[in-house]
């Protein structure tokens, strides 16, 4: 008897035309590290009494599908991701292509997801899919991967694959090694670590249905949120945080291949933050900050992805 193994799984993605309507193809093979995308159905306990001390059979409640994608930020099928996080891209170029997400869409893209586990065999498809959240941190050291939290509309199981022939991407993955954070378009220098959180705060349309399922997830004000992990070496950013300035972050990837990401954070606000001295080592400083809408560029945030895929 085969035992399930997650070296054999294998993810499979594609755009919905229709919300909660898997398409019958043109799905794409997905790199991930771990999911936890399922659907779980709780037990309502009976509060009936008069029966004796044992009770009686639990009541099944409402169907929930939902859960984390670890992906690879990578130059190509990282862009998917984007489109379900930001809506479809401006696409300029003709090799290598320029795709700019933007923030603020009022209508995001469903998509469906298919996980397979070929040794049982057990073929998961996740239709009405919606990014809820993206989120990744930027260090010296490690493996680079984003977190994607995902609301789905339900779940149906099969035992084999209903996603077809995959189309299959060239995995062309950014490192820790290639990151570099901006304020103002200039180096900031000193900087540990950088969390990116970015929200759609998806609502779930949770009407009664026979089945169980959610009639779809509507996104709600977004928000652009992260920290900052600074080696204490100046007052610039403090100044900032006293005067309540605010100011353009970039946090980028480039490759010597001419692939590259970008997001730029146009107006940045950082909360004044407690400096402590903890002992003889170098003195650190934590700044948690929010973007919000700029004037100027008429959006709070822009994603730039620069490589050889011609569309999302």
């Amino acid at each position: 008897m085969a035992r399930a193994q997650g070296a054999r799984a294998q993810m499979a993605l594609a755009f919905e035309t229709t919300y909660g309507t898997p398409p019958l193809g043109g799905y794409t093979r997905m790199p991930f590290a771990s999911t936890s995308l399922g659907s779980e159905q709780p037990l309502q306990a009976s509060e009936l009494l008069g029966y004796g001390r044992d009770p009686l059979a639990p009541l099944k409640d409402a169907v929930t599908a939902d859960g984390d994608v670890s992906v690879p930020i990578d130059a190509a099928a990282f862009g998917f991701w984007l489109k379900a996080a930001f809506g479809a891209p401006v696409t300029t170029g003709v090799g290598p292509y320029t795709h700019e997400f933007r923030s603020g869409n009022w209508v995001l893209p469903s998509f469906a997801i298919e996980t397979g586990m070929p040794e049982v065999p057990r073929y998961a498809m996740y239709a009405g899919c919606m990014v809820d959240a993206l989120s990744w941190q930027m260090a010296r050291s490690g493996l680079l991967t984003a977190s994607a939290s995902i609301v789905a509309q339900g779940e149906t199981i099969g035992t084999s694959s209903s996603a077809g022939t995959l189309a299959a991407l060239d995995l062309v993955r950014f490192g820790h090694f290639n990151g570099a954070i901006t304020r103002n378009a200039v180096p900031i220098g000193n900087i540990v670590s950088a969390d990116i959180n970015y929200a759609n705060n998806l609502d779930r349309i949770e009407t009664i249905r026979a089945d169980g399922k959610i009639d779809g997830a509507d996104p709600s004000i977004a928000a652009l949120t992260g920290s900052v992990a600074v080696r204490f070496a100046d007052q610039t950013l403090v100044n900032q945080a006293i005067n309540g300035e605010a100011c353009e972050l970039e946090f980028s990837y480039n490759l010597s291949t001419g692939e590259s990401l970008s997001l730029t954070a146009h107006a940045v606000y950082l909360p004044r933050p407690r400096i402590e001295i903890a002992g003889p080592q170098g003195v650190q400083a934590t700044f948690d900050w929010q973007a919000a809408t700029d004037a100027v560029a008429g959006r709070m945030c822009t994603v730039t992805l620069v490589n050889d895929v011609e569309a999302y």
